[in-house]
């Protein structure tokens, strides 16, 4: 059954059609005028209480659909809603620097500031890079997080020299130490020390990546002590198809670019910088991983895990129950077109067609596919579809969401 996504113009987000989540929206949408100067943020395709998916054949809520018969649509006889989140971003500023608590963590918040954290869900996700993409995700290596601060006087001073030295020493608490420090210090004091960091980087000759990200983000946030985040974090720019996955108490912040994530089904944030939206910095220092480990570790891999049969199918599979994304991502077809299989897990799958056309044809059905086509396909449709992609059509892409079941 097509479904219709969930529009989300938070400020964030980019402009009209330079959004590819307004492109993706438009032709998911035939009624949806796209405003040039709107920002069009998130296309969220889920049961979300907060932005359902809708049926195209009546506009029912697909949560409402799912609970008249969670047998049918979800494989649950128990169960009454998706356990994930599928969800397109288009990123024109920086998101907040957040980690997400795990379950047991998530439950605690939940009851003691439920106006704050309002459900008991842990928040994994997992982002994989339509454009170009650029992230902050992890702690940086201790010598690189020294580089930073032998490189910038004005960190220096508001640190410390002994946070420096803890550093240089591979001291295995520099680290927390410092970006304690750093989230500690007197609004007074962090915007005396990025008002000197962007006075003199503007009148500076040399480029650097790390200096064009601070004025970019010193233009967008002012002197919120998020911009200094970027001397601790890994700094990542990931092609299309890369992915980053953030466990619990994974410190992170999305930069910019546009990607598909899908998580588990919460809104458990714990923000601490580049936010007008409330800071808990206690409660990120007190859940935050210091792993410091190299940028390039943060990609996830996926598995190819029918090589025979979908050869042209990578699935990503986190550690967690929540949810698993295969990515369908195949040729142009030559004349007399190509056939491909398709599977649909026990409990049902989104799916979303992000380039190309075909066909995706089972149990006598047939539903025309094309960018921004979303179907959500119910357990009793079956666990087999043939996808019969166009003749002498650009290559198809897609992605599928599904409970984690893999493990």
């Amino acid at each position: 059954m097509e479904i219709v996504g969930n529009v989300k113009c938070y400020e964030w987000g980019k402009l009209g059609l330079d959004s590819f989540v307004a492109k993706l929206a438009q032709a998911n949408s035939d009624g949806l005028e796209v405003k040039p100067d709107c920002p069009y943020a998130e296309l969220w395709m889920g049961d979300h209480v907060s932005g359902p998916a809708t049926l195209k054949t009546d506009g029912k809520g697909l949560d409402q659909a799912i609970r008249a018969d969670p047998a049918g649509m979800i494989g649950s006889s128990t169960g009454q809603q998706l356990p994930f989140l599928l969800k397109v971003l288009s990123i024109r500023m920086a998101l907040s620097v957040q980690v997400h608590p795990d379950k047991t963590e998530a439950e605690k918040l939940h009851r003691q500031f439920p106006d704050i954290y309002k459900d008991p869900n842990h928040k994994p996700e997992l982002a994989i890079a339509l454009t170009d993409f650029q992230a902050l995700c992890g702690f940086r290596p201790h010598e690189d997080i020294a580089r930073s601060l032998q490189e910038t006087v004005e960190l220096q001073q508001l640190l410390g020299a002994e946070v420096l030295a803890k550093l240089e020493a591979r001291d295995p608490s520099a680290v927390r130490e410092g970006y304690e420090r750093l989230m500690h210090s007197t609004p007074e004091a962090i915007e005396r020390c990025i008002a000197a960091m962007a006075s003199r980087m503007q009148s500076a000759d040399s480029a650097s990546e790390l200096r064009d990200l601070f004025l970019r983000l010193h233009a967008d946030f002012g002197c919120d002590v998020g911009v200094l985040s970027i001397y601790f974090l890994n700094y990542l720019r990931l092609q299309p198809g890369q992915a980053i996955y953030l466990a619990a108490n994974v410190p992170h912040a999305y930069l910019d670019g546009d990607c598909v994530e899908c998580m588990a089904c919460s809104d458990n944030v714990v923000r601490a910088g580049l936010t007008p939206k409330f800071k808990d910095v206690d409660t990120l220092l007190r859940l935050v991983r210091y792993d410091c480990l190299p940028g390039e570790s943060m990609l996830f891999q996926p598995r190819l895990l029918q090589p025979e049969r979908q050869p042209h199918t990578r699935t990503f599979v986190p550690p967690v129950p929540d949810f698993a994304v295969a990515e369908i991502r195949l040729p142009a077809a030559s004349a007399g077109g190509l056939e491909y299989s398709v599977t649909n897990p026990d409990n049902g799958s989104i799916l979303l067609t992000v380039g190309g056309g075909g066909t995706l044809v089972g149990e006598g059905r047939e539903i025309r596919l094309s960018m921004g086509t979303i179907v959500f396909l119910p357990s009793s449709a079956g666990k087999e579809f043939l996808l019969k992609v166009d003749e002498a059509g650009e290559p198809f892409l897609a992605f599928q969401a599904m409970r984690n079941d893999f493990e």
